[in-house]
């Protein structure tokens, strides 16, 4: 007996639709959307700032090697213990930076009232350690100061040199060739210091029981200075 089913018939093909839907919905070939790259400003800023530092610090090297300083050069031999005279400093010109040590020309004024602690050769770049705020051979001397005409002044004086304090005349209870300190230290010269010149002002260190005679001779310019044999 025949069926009342029907046999439905078999498509030969999908319609539009059913093609529509038969696509994948991820196709394999299709990539996915990647992340934007994140930019990163403050380490540019960084390399930046790196750079400009550097070209500075460059530029300043270059300005510091042209720049000089004034430090005290000695250009005549200072003994040691003897005060160091301002016409044995000069000015020289040292490179900033070089690492030198030196005393600044701007304390020359200063320094002329300290001390060599040792000898001091001519064309030595004076330095910290060579100077003394006091002497261990004038230790508790007192010091007096002369001024001096020609002929009573020894040619060629110098700090450090020993000398004979001799009157020359009679005055304050003395009398002509009275000595007034038979060993005396001179402790800085200053002035024209020759045989037949200007005046000279000289400091020399006595023993106190010297000074109250010594300073009154002087006072009336009636004492002169005789060189004593050994100073260098």
């Amino acid at each position: 007996m025949a069926s009342d089913r029907g046999t439905l018939p078999r498509s030969e093909g999908l319609s539009a639709d059913q093609a529509r839907w038969a696509e994948p919905t991820a196709p394999s070939g299709r990539r996915l959307p990647s992340a934007p790259r994140e930019r990163k400003p403050a380490l540019f800023a960084l390399a930046i700032l790196l750079v400009a530092v550097g070209a500075g610090a460059a530029g300043l090297l270059v300005v510091r090697a042209g720049t000089k300083v004034q430090a005290i050069e000695i250009v005549q031999q200072v003994t040691q213990n003897a005060q160091i005279p301002v016409g044995a400093m000069e000015e020289v010109g040292l490179s900033a930076g070089s690492g030198v040590s030196y005393v600044p020309w701007s304390q020359a004024a200063q320094v002329e009232k300290y001390f060599a602690a040792t000898t001091i050769p001519a064309g030595t770049l004076l330095t910290p350690n060579m100077v003394a705020t006091s002497s261990n051979a004038t230790a508790n001397q007192d010091t007096v100061g002369l001024s001096l005409k020609a002929g009573q002044v020894p040619s060629g004086l110098q700090a450090g040199d020993k000398v004979e304090a001799i009157a020359v005349g009679t005055v304050c209870g003395t009398t002509a060739g009275t000595v007034l300190a038979a060993e005396a230290q001179v402790t800085n010269v200053s002035g024209s210091v020759t045989a037949t010149g200007s005046s000279a002002s000289v400091t020399i260190a006595v023993q106190p029981g010297e000074a109250g005679q010594l300073t009154c001779v002087a006072a009336n310019q009636n004492v002169g200075l005789a060189l004593l044999p050994g100073n260098g």
